[in-house]
């Protein structure tokens, strides 16, 4: 889900919940980060039936680290930033951007599956 800039991602949770929940009802656990430790994202995942997990830092941690379950999200966006589109805030509406990031991830299943043993994706 792609909206507004002026609205938190933490606060726009609940309408993202409301339109995966229907798609995904076997979805239990959401992973996030501490932005999420928030009251409506609580109770946007409690209304949805949902656990909310968030990921902290582990206390003492200098530098760079690999935290657990966020290092698929950082990879995914890393993808991302490879389409064009998407490297920069090329689009005035929230609509535009959320279907050039669906493209994004169709082309990436579509690579997946017609090269399964190919790791890397070619550059677009």
């Amino acid at each position: 889900l792609v909206h507004a800039a002026d609205i938190q991602d933490a606060d726009g949770l609940g309408d993202l919940l409301k339109r995966l929940k229907p798609l995904y009802n076997w979805l239990r656990v959401v992973f996030a980060d501490s932005i999420y430790n928030r009251l409506a994202a609580l109770l946007a995942c409690f209304l949805a039936g949902i656990v909310l997990i968030i990921v902290r830092r582990v206390a003492g941690s200098v530098g760079f680290v690999v935290q657990p379950r966020r290092w698929v999200v950082e990879r995914s966006l890393g993808w991302f930033g490879r389409w064009r589109r998407l490297s920069k805030d090329y689009e005035t509406l929230p609509e535009v951007s959320e279907t050039m990031v669906t493209l994004a991830a169709t082309r990436l299943m579509l690579h997946r599956l017609a090269h399964p043993n190919r790791r890397r994706l070619p550059a677009p």
